[in-house]
């Protein structure tokens, strides 16, 4: 094993991580990965199963004398969120993330590192060949990031156990006992392009240097979207000079907040100083507006190739009026636990293609009635500006089980580890156990993992003690549960 890991403890668990960072494994394409992981359980005389959505189960026998122990199924996914930055040489997508060490803090440089979940599988791969433990059950299960659609789809007579560690969480203080539930919204509006005349001048505007991070976790912490932050940009221009939209574009996952978008617009002769005043002013108020939190942000304006073609005047002012009406952002507090976001929405995607603007946004809560209203909210709105709207439910919330053994034996593992009792979390964003829960008749679960940051975007990073931490956890917890 290379630098920086080389010398990292837990050794086999850096081991497995390692080689998951020199594996592409963008979700709906965790081919290679699921392969690496079904040649390491052969080699070692695992049986494995494969369901038809292509997610794995690895049995692993119980070490000696603890046999006859309840199995616990250790569940992570294989697929990870493959964002860049534009100039970077490295691509989670090609199987190319450089790993860095910044003191406790591992890193990729240029690119989303994949902790969330390679950290996850590596710990399950870890367990089976080192520590002591009952009958196991290893469930990779693929596209998570993608609407949990693996864990969707996943063939529940595989498993048997009922007894289920999630290991996607990224808190090393905490355990995961709930998270909110999701649903998609697709708003699609005709530009009902017309031509435009040679004297126009078309330009290239693009927002970029956004912080971006997860759509959920992230969505509270002051980070610029993009796609909106580019739709106040053109309506501050829209309002000192004519323009027509040709096409917008931005974003590249479901649960990333975009920290890149581009549009392409025509202004009539004359007009580009008065945009580019404008912007500037739109440009000082981002910045303001998200002072200490995500102020780097930057607009540029470029002349672009001539075009035939755009959305007339009117039909710009409703495709601009309707970026702007969409909600983004936080919609709710809890009212029971302090600090914590119960309803949210987030513009994560936009798309031209064939003279139709797709705006494609993620809510989440963990009020089933608030999710409803959020969506509904969004139809309206997308009625108003004569848009079709499509609404996909992805996930209900996990709701948290106080009498839960599983979560009274890993409390109680967790004090008398680390002396002090584990805070109980409901997180925001979407976990697995919402969906595999519905699957499993009877299953207790609790979701566990080491300390990660800015997920889904470059700048993701992984504490090295904090996931030492993570796997003594969760080796004394399948200690205790498999205890003769």
């Amino acid at each position: 094993m290379s630098s920086p890991l080389a010398e990292l403890e837990p050794r086999c668990v850096w081991t497995h991580f390692l080689a998951l960072t020199r594996i592409a494994r963008p979700p709906k394409d965790e081919q290679a990965a699921r392969a690496h992981v079904l040649a390491w359980a052969s080699e070692r005389g695992f049986a494995t199963a494969v369901d038809d959505e292509g997610n794995v189960v690895v049995q692993v026998a119980a070490t000696p004398g603890r046999g006859n122990a309840e199995p616990v199924v250790l569940q992570a996914h294989l697929d990870m969120v493959c964002e860049r930055d534009s100039d970077s040489p490295n691509d989670p997508l090609e199987g190319r993330i450089e790993v860095a060490r910044d003191s406790d803090w591992l890193f990729a440089r240029g690119t989303t590192l994949g902790a969330d979940n390679g950290i996850g599988v590596a710990a399950a791969m870890a367990v089976a060949e080192e520590l002591e433990h009952g009958p196991l059950e290893l469930l990779f299960t693929v596209s998570e990031e993608q609407a949990l659609a693996g864990a969707k789809a996943l063939d529940a007579s595989l498993i048997t156990g009922r007894l289920l560690v999630n290991l996607d969480g990224t808190r090393n203080e905490s355990i995961t006992v709930g998270c909110a539930g999701s649903a998609h919204t697709f708003v699609r509006l005709p530009l009902e392009p017309e031509p435009i005349s040679d004297r126009w001048q078309a330009l290239s505007v693009r927002v970029t240097g956004a912080r971006g991070g997860h759509s959920g976790g992230d969505i509270a912490n002051g980070r610029v979207n993009a796609i909106v932050a580019l739709g106040h940009v053109l309506s501050r221009a829209q309002a000192v000079a004519t323009l027509r939209l040709v096409s917008l574009d931005g974003g590249v996952s479901r649960n990333a907040i975009p920290r890149d978008a581009h549009a392409v617009i025509a202004v009539e002769p004359d007009s580009e100083s008065l945009v580019r005043a404008s912007a500037e002013k739109e440009l000082t108020v981002l910045r303001a507006q998200h002072e200490g939190t995500d102020n780097a942000v930057v607009v540029s304006i470029d002349p672009a190739d001539p075009v035939a073609q755009g959305a007339g005047k009117a039909r710009t002012q409703g495709a601009l009026d309707l970026l702007n009406a969409l909600p983004s952002g936080v919609v709710a507090m809890s009212s029971a636990l302090p600090d914590v976001v119960e309803t949210s929405t987030s513009l994560n995607v936009a798309a031209t293609a064939e003279g139709t603007l797709t705006l494609s946004s993620m809510t989440r809560s963990a009020n089933e009635a608030a999710l409803e209203e959020t969506v509904s909210e969004i139809e309206r709105i997308a009625h108003l500006a004569g848009a079709e709207v499509e609404s996909l439910h992805a996930y209900p919330p996990w709701r948290p089980d106080p009498n839960s053994r599983l979560l009274e034996r890993a409390r109680r593992t967790y004090a008398g580890l680390f002396d002090v009792e584990p805070k109980l979390e409901v997180v925001h964003g979407g976990l697995e156990c919402a969906v595999i829960g519905s699957k499993l008749p009877g299953v207790e679960m609790i979701s566990i993992g080491p300390d990660m940051e800015g997920l889904h975007a470059p700048g993701e990073r992984l504490s090295i003690s904090g996931t030492e931490r993570f796997y003594r956890f969760l080796g004394a917890l399948l200690d205790e549960l498999s205890s003769p």
